[in-house]
């Protein structure tokens, strides 16, 4: 009888993003920022002295010690994996149980489910309110009264904006059995992180990127803070050599440059707000039944009826965004001044010639 694949893998497709070229990427909650020519210069040095015929460093130290200065944590309690991702599989498969239960949120980022599925977890899904947000108070009863294993989300959510406040989180944690895992991605962009006091409880792992505010997408790099307990669980079962040479050495370079991350952090923030403001003066000005949400993070996210409309135009006019068919829903990432008042130019033209031959109102 030939081999076949088990059942779990059989009808997975691998994840493709929205393919072709757009004059305007804002998909994928990615900076707008690249390197400037003063971080590219070492990079180019860090390159031509690379030891390309050794092994990395399995334990990241240099790329620690610089991630760990540039957020005041101790080192000891940080560590460094390929993504965020490889961190997420080896929550659901090495640091639990088969069978355990992991209680994830919705709408929410969806490889917590993913990876919890591919480690033939039991999953609870923790339903959110019509706002989008959680309550807290709810989300422990949900863990609780399931007797879940872990608890996992994203703080501030990926793709809402949304977030629950740093006193909520540390009820959240002081409240249940269960281990905690906050991704705090977005956490860069709001001021409700409890990332400096992960190490001080004993079920708790704050998730940390290079790929958003830093702008390093590109050489994926995530981290995960907790207690040394768990800290040296994690990189026991994580594969030894897991973060390569280069991206060690870059993200290393980067995280020093600490004022033109800040700088750069400010400067999205301040598009972001600008944004939504815009996209909000266009509800009003055409009366459009948009549920936009006010974010915490470097994207707006907006529910309309037109949701698949606009995507579509933007698309046919060379700007990607994200669209998300369940929700009815736009996921529009903070780009440049000059990014941000195309997509807006755009939105807007697609709003105006809709209105003279549908009704755009409630």
């Amino acid at each position: 009888m030939p081999y076949q694949l088990c059942d779990k893998v059989r009808s997975l497709e691998p994840y493709e993003p929205i393919k072709g070229q757009y004059k305007i990427r804002l998909d994928a909650n990615e900076s707008f920022y690249s390197m400037p020519e003063e971080v590219l210069s070492e990079i180019r040095d860090i390159v031509n002295t690379l030891d390309f015929n050794r092994y990395p460093d399995p334990m990241a130290t240099e790329l620690i010690r610089s991630f760990s200065d540039f957020y005041g944590l101790d080192p000891d309690t940080v560590t460094a994996t390929n993504g965020s991702d490889e961190m997420l599989y080896l929550l659901a498969s090495a640091m639990l149980k088969k069978n355990s239960t992991v209680v994830v949120a919705d709408p929410d980022f969806s490889m917590y489910n993913f990876y919890s599925f591919l480690s033939e977890n039991k999953v609870i899904t923790y339903r959110k309110n019509e706002l989008l947000g959680i309550n807290v108070d709810d989300l422990i009863k949900t863990v609780n009264d399931n007797s879940a294993d872990m608890v996992i989300f994203s703080n501030p959510c990926n793709p809402t904006g949304l977030g629950i406040s740093a006193d909520d989180a540390r009820k959240l944690v002081r409240s249940v059995n269960a281990l905690v895992v906050l991704d705090e991605a977005y956490m860069d962009f709001w001021d409700q992180s409890i990332l400096t006091e992960a190490s001080s409880y004993d079920n708790l792992i704050v998730l940390k990127t290079a790929s958003k505010a830093v702008g390093c997408a590109a050489i994926r790099l995530g981290f995960a803070v907790a207690n040394k307990t768990i800290t040296n669980a994690l990189r026991a079962v994580k594969s030894p050599y897991n973060v390569n040479s280069l991206s060690q050495r870059i993200g290393t370079c980067v995280y020093a440059h600490k004022d033109m991350l800040i700088e750069r952090r400010d400067t999205i923030i301040r598009n972001t707000k600008e944004l939504y403001k815009s996209i909000l003066a266009l509800k009003e000005r055409y009366s459009l039944a948009f549920d936009i949400v006010e974010p915490c993070a470097n994207f707006v996210f907006v529910r309309t009826e037109l949701a698949k409309d606009i995507f579509t135009y933007l698309l046919e006019n060379g700007i990607a965004v994200r669209f998300f068919g369940s929700a009815g829903a736009l996921r529009i990432t903070t780009g440049s001044e000059e990014e941000n008042a195309e997509v807006l130019r755009c939105i807007e033209k697609y709003i105006a010639a809709s209105c003279r031959t549908r009704v755009c109102g409630r």
